[in-house]
């Protein structure tokens, strides 16, 4: 029976080619907010939810990570889906008909270069194939979305212009969170990473010597990035991915001393590293 996966936006969204990249034969569950994915995962609605984490050009999703400090989600996987955007329209509009521009935030300031040559005004939609739907829709003929190739056949509309992002290199990091854990035997042959949460005690050095634990362990950071914890002002949580797995020893050594140098800690998930496409 096909895995039910929800991803945030409409069907042609870079959620969708993440999800089928590491759930080929998925049942696909598109939703409007981050919010309702994770909600639909954990009130049992789907099996999996598959949300961006970090862009390797706009940087970190910062709504995901406050959604990650209140779910009970375990964190399974972890997708890089490689992103070219495409300049789509209506039938029949030319590249010169075009005033504005509809995508994502994320989407709009990856292309900003692009758009500022054109001279074009950009406008923001919550989603890039659902900007692709909504000019469509509208039968917009003086506008045009940023999306994906897919997302423009999937709704039967024109390309003008594609690979328009400002860097070539451009990934988005997708974390795979499920609400039901199996415990899996590692694979001695494969690369892991292994996401926390922890907050610090309010006093010299703290943060130091927690990352210490990790230099004199030898376990290499992979990614670091700070909340407001919205409870204080000037408070943070820290989100740190790093490489290795709890069943590690060297890893569980490292948990459980800096378990004792923080006021909160919760493990997210240990997963198998992903490979770019």
């Amino acid at each position: 029976m096909a895995a039910r996966v929800a991803f945030q936006g409409e069907r042609g969204a870079y959620g969708e080619m993440a999800v089928l990249q590491y759930f080929p034969s998925a049942k696909l569950v598109p939703r409007k907010s981050f919010h309702d994915v994770f909600e639909a995962a954990e009130k049992g609605k789907v099996d999996f939810a598959v949300v961006p984490v970090e862009n390797s050009i706009e940087g970190s999703v910062g709504e995901i990570y406050d959604l990650l400090l209140q779910t009970k989600m375990k964190v399974i996987g972890e997708v890089y889906q490689r992103v070219r955007h495409c300049m789509i329209a209506n039938k029949d509009v030319k590249l010169s008909d075009i005033r504005s521009v509809y995508s994502h935030p994320q989407a709009l300031g990856q292309c900003r270069n692009y758009l500022q040559k054109k001279k074009l005004e950009p406008l923001a939609a919550y989603d890039t194939a659902g900007a692709v739907k909504m000019i469509k829709e509208k039968r917009l003929m003086d506008a045009a979305a940023i999306a994906s190739r897919r997302a423009g056949e999937l709704y039967g509309m024109q390309i003008l212009d594609e690979g328009i992002e400002d860097r070539k290199n451009n990934y988005t990091r997708f974390l795979v969170l499920s609400p039901a854990v199996k415990k899996k035997p590692i694979d001695k042959n494969a690369g892991y990473k292994t996401s926390i949460i922890f907050s610090i005690k309010h006093k010299p050095g703290a943060l130091f010597g927690i990352l210490g634990e990790f230099a004199a362990s030898n376990l290499n950071l992979t990614k670091i990035e700070s909340r407001p914890t919205k409870e204080k002002p000037w408070e943070y949580n820290f989100y740190v991915d790093f490489e290795g797995h709890t069943d590690d020893e060297v890893v569980k050594q490292v948990i459980k001393a800096i378990k004792t140098k923080t006021s909160y800690l919760r493990v997210l998930g240990s997963y198998r590293k992903a490979e770019f496409h």
